[in-house]
């Protein structure tokens, strides 16, 4: 299956400058969780702005570029149809991580949706792409709590295709 997991602000936003635009730790644990062993796909400009691969999972980077090595937990591809292949040769969920042009592009494929929301506006350079919550049904909602480190109203969401 493949599913679409990120967070945004009241106005979409999902970066800035290369980084999140917040510092959620709540949200930090909520992608772990649920990434922790499966695939990730994200596009160049994503992989770059992680200190490295992201462990126990296997990474997939889409990017023109060829200087990328790859190794038994990252995966490098080329092309939309060259990441759609290696895609069918897993069997575990499959989580586009980002950015913006690489939802945009697999938008049609996704089965479910894991939205963080946050419930303020930030700084930003990078919007989620649309989503038509008419084709998509909600299927939970948690509660994040708000604490000393995680200052930010917000909750997860989680969305099914209908």
């Amino acid at each position: 299956m493949i599913n679409f997991i990120w967070a945004e602000d009241n106005e979409h936003h999902i970066g800035y400058k290369g980084k999140l635009p917040w510092y959620l730790p709540n949200d930090l644990k909520f992608f772990k969780k649920t990434t922790l062993n499966k695939v990730v796909v994200m596009g160049r400009n994503t992989f770059e702005s992680f200190p490295g691969l992201l462990p126990n999972r296997i990474n997939i980077v889409l990017s023109r570029k060829t200087d990328l090595v790859e190794t038994d937990t990252l995966k490098i591809v080329h092309s939309i149809p060259e990441l759609n292949n290696l895609l069918e040769t897993y069997s575990e969920d499959i989580f586009i991580i980002g950015g913006a042009t690489l939802f945009s592009e697999l938008y049609v494929n996704v089965n479910r949706l894991y939205q963080t929301k946050i419930n303020n506006t930030f700084d930003g350079d990078v919007v989620m792409i649309p989503i038509d919550y008419t084709h998509w049904k909600l299927i939970e909602t948690i509660p994040g709590i708000i604490d000393e480190k995680n200052v930010y109203d917000h909750e997860f969401r989680i969305y099914d295709k209908k």
